[in-house]
């Protein structure tokens, strides 16, 4: 049966009236969270000191060097290169005849000046097997299947080894950008939702030793690494804002607001609502980007070392997006290149990095793919004589009988 547009219109409309005054509502808000940035940014030392002794249950930006600055792009270099990875994958399917699941990873090499050229791969890989599905812990019988969420993670390790491959296959004196799409924070793995042998296999053995080899390529090449958010949704830097809001020496919600009859009449709801994209488009004009900003997630400060995650916000036309990178970037002087690289990407991508689409498009499963990948999985254990039967749902799923 069609939608019922008849029925839907009133409701369409209602939803308008309310986002316009939403909008209102908004703007005010926005009004006076430009002007505590203002403020704010002539004592920096007073507002670090207040985040520092924060006791709340939100993330809040570090601040670095500034709140308010604004650093246009520098010209780029005469030849340089872009490498950037992206991956997909297919998860174990309890209804297919085998318990396995697969991880596609596309990548680019992108050569720019002298001796422009273009590589673009995909590299797939199975994964089948108690050894390959389970993360075990060696001190006792506890076992963790890698599948949904922790695969996403396996997947994330996996671009960043191929892009660490990538790394070093380029010409040493190239001035280069590693490109990675999406966070470097593993949010998955933060707090106490796996336990720490997991958290260890993912993140110490695996994403931190792939950053620890781009760190190595970076030390003898000069190889930069980033990553890049589109139209970001982080509160990071309001959240900072709603800490100088406080009233109290030490922001401590639990202590001073969880009591309250009324929530919405605390001090630091005046820039509630608005996300850091909503600040940064106001003060940045195309191209710009914003001072830099320290990550103080607690996965990032417990294990990151010195790929300590640091971010600035670029504007893209009319879209702010997050572009973060590890402390090592900016030790060696390399953010204004980062800067200047990214913003190029997204003007030849026509707001998005050229590379990173580019890899995306190496990597994507299609509907089609996805289903040819389960024919072979039937056709192959046929041939060996073994169960290749899937379950009578996912049958259905294939068959239409109505």
């Amino acid at each position: 049966m069609p939608l019922d547009l008849a029925k839907v219109v009133a409701q369409i409309e209602g939803m308008a009236a309310t986002l316009q005054a939403e909008e209102q509502e908004r703007l005010q808000r926005l009004s006076h969270a430009l002007e505590t940035l203002r403020r704010q940014s002539a004592d920096l030392d007073s507002l670090k000191s207040k985040i520092a002794r924060r006791k709340t249950s939100w993330l809040v930006a570090g601040i670095a060097d500034g709140l308010v600055d604004c650093h246009k792009p520098l010209p780029c270099p005469s030849d340089f290169a872009v490498i950037a990875t992206d991956g997909s994958q297919i998860d174990v399917d309890r209804q297919s005849a085998a318990r396995c699941c697969l991880i596609n990873v596309g990548s680019i090499i992108l050569r720019y000046g002298l001796s422009p050229d273009a590589v673009l791969r995909s590299q797939p890989t199975l994964y089948a097997g108690y050894e390959e599905l389970t993360i075990a812990d060696p001190s006792s019988s506890r076992e963790q299947p890698v599948q949904g969420a922790l695969l996403g993670i396996k997947r994330a390790v996996a671009e960043c080894l191929v892009l660490a491959e990538l790394g070093e296959e380029l010409p040493p004196q190239l001035p280069a950008l590693a490109l990675l799409d999406g966070t470097l924070i593993l949010w998955g793995l933060a707090g106490k939702a796996y336990d720490e042998y997991v958290r260890r296999e993912l993140l110490d053995n695996g994403f931190l030793m792939a950053l620890d080899r781009i760190n190595g390529v970076s030390q003898k090449t000069g190889l930069a690494l980033a990553s890049y958010i589109s139209s970001t949704g982080s509160t990071d830097v309001v959240n900072a804002l709603r800490i100088a809001e406080c009233p109290h020496e030490t922001p401590d919600c639990d202590r001073y607001c969880s009591g309250r009859a009324a929530p919405s009449k605390r001090e630091c709801d005046a820039v509630a609502g608005l996300r850091d994209r909503h600040l940064f488009s106001a003060l940045l004009e195309p191209g710009e980007r914003s001072a830099t900003f320290l990550s103080l997630s607690s996965v990032v400060q417990e294990s990151y070392r010195e790929h300590e995650v640091r971010f600035f916000y670029l504007k893209v036309d009319d879209e702010i997006a997050r572009v973060e990178f590890p402390r090592w970037v900016e030790e060696r002087g390399l953010v204004d290149f980062v800067h200047t690289i990214v913003l190029d990407q997204c003007r030849r991508g026509h707001g998005y990095p050229s590379a990173l689409s580019e890899a995306h498009e190496q990597a994507v499963l299609t509907g089609a793919d996805r289903e040819q990948f389960q024919r072979l999985i039937e056709l192959s254990l046929a041939d060996r004589r073994l169960p290749a039967t899937t379950s009578a749902k996912s049958r259905s799923k294939r068959s239409r009988w109505v």
